[in-house]
């Protein structure tokens, strides 16, 4: 046999492999994915995501869609619109989307008058070269780019428990160090005020004393769906949207459109939802805590339960959970000061499935 005969033999046995490795990988992508994984039993909202990537949607434009099942759906009256009141009875708009290819981000915070939130946040994403658009000017971009409004986001059931809270002399509140300490505003700082030893509070001993106040977030009064997908070609994206803490200050923004903290998603390691605390949980980005220690070699449930023990170290009174998945579709969740709920759906499953985490 010739040496050119002998090499074209060659070259064909090696592409013919390489053909053939490329199929045995499509073949166990095809097994394992498209992968759907959400925050608490909002099945509906898992389905529609699974639909979208099952019919061969890319892993974000399965996310919105999602997303926008549990905003059109009202989940738990904190996704959407007609849910959470703030302190003046008006509700307002958090999302968050992130590409894990790209690492592409678009967000909205406390938007006005748009009901469309994790849509909005694709905008910004796909119109813009911005991350994070906040307030009417979220609202004005997100309507210039094609979403309804501007619109009244109360609903009737909103403004009967703004109405309720009010008569309840606006208590519970997110206020401190404020006064009146009881009642409804207007507030001024209480220059008086006692930390819990009974000591007057000065700006050295303010800054090494934590107040305690019992928590004011809890599973019907603070719900963030938040999201991850994997497509069948293996790329992840995650998303979020919530209507933030109920009776929160205005202009108040929570951790649902910060990326590293309600989200994260890299495309080489994984995905990452949490929900609870916003408030504490976005000073330590668990998100990217979860998917970091992933790149590190940790399973996801250790992941998870690492980023919760190094919130609750600091705030053992925080409420809140994460939801991890790894790039090849394992997932597991931690919690701290509630029980949780995720839900998944993958091509071993008939239907979305939900899976408790004890605290």
């Amino acid at each position: 046999m010739a040496r050119s005969d002998l090499s074209m033999l060659v070259f064909t046995l090696l592409l013919f492999l390489s053909l053939l490795t490329v199929a045995e990988a499509e073949l166990v992508r095809s097994e394992k994915f498209p992968v759907v994984v959400s925050t608490w039993p909002f099945l509906e909202a898992v389905r529609a995501a699974w639909r979208a990537v099952d019919n061969g949607s890319s892993a974000v434009e399965a996310v919105v869609e999602g997303c926008s099942t549990c905003e059109e759906l009202h989940c738990d009256g904190t996704v959407g619109p007609g849910g959470s009141p703030d302190e003046n009875g008006e509700t307002m708009i958090d999302a968050l989307v992130m590409d894990g290819v790209t690492m592409e981000v678009g967000a909205v915070a406390a938007m006005r008058y748009v009901k469309d939130g994790i849509r909005a946040a694709r905008l910004v994403m796909k119109y813009s070269q911005h991350t994070l658009l906040a307030g009417e000017g979220a609202s004005a971009f997100a309507i210039s780019m094609g979403l309804p409004g501007p619109m009244n986001l109360s609903s009737p059931e909103s403004v009967k428990k703004w109405s309720e809270w009010k008569e309840n002399r606006c208590q519970p509140n997110f206020r401190k160090n404020a006064v009146p300490a009881n009642d409804c505003g207007p507030y001024k700082p209480n220059n008086d005020a006692m930390n819990v030893l009974g000591e007057k509070l000065t700006e050295s001993c303010e800054m090494g004393t934590i107040e305690y106040r019992p928590p004011l977030v809890g599973p019907h009064n603070h719900d963030t769906i938040s999201m991850a997908v994997i497509d069948k070609m293996g790329h992840i994206a995650v998303g979020t949207s919530t209507n933030g803490a109920t009776f929160k200050i205005p202009g108040r923004v929570g951790d649902g459109p910060i990326p590293g903290s309600s989200a994260y998603a890299d495309d080489e390691v994984g995905g990452c939802g949490a929900t609870g605390d916003g408030d504490t949980m976005m000073r330590f980005l668990p998100c990217y805590q979860v998917v970091e220690s992933m790149r590190q070699g940790m399973k996801p449930e250790q992941a998870a339960k690492d980023a919760i023990s190094r919130i609750a170290r600091k705030f053992p009174n925080f409420v809140g959970a994460v939801v991890a998945v790894d790039k090849n579709g394992s997932h597991a969740g931690a919690c701290h000061g509630w029980t949780f709920q995720y839900s998944v759906q993958n091509p071993e499953m008939d239907d979305v499935q939900v899976f408790t985490v004890l605290p």
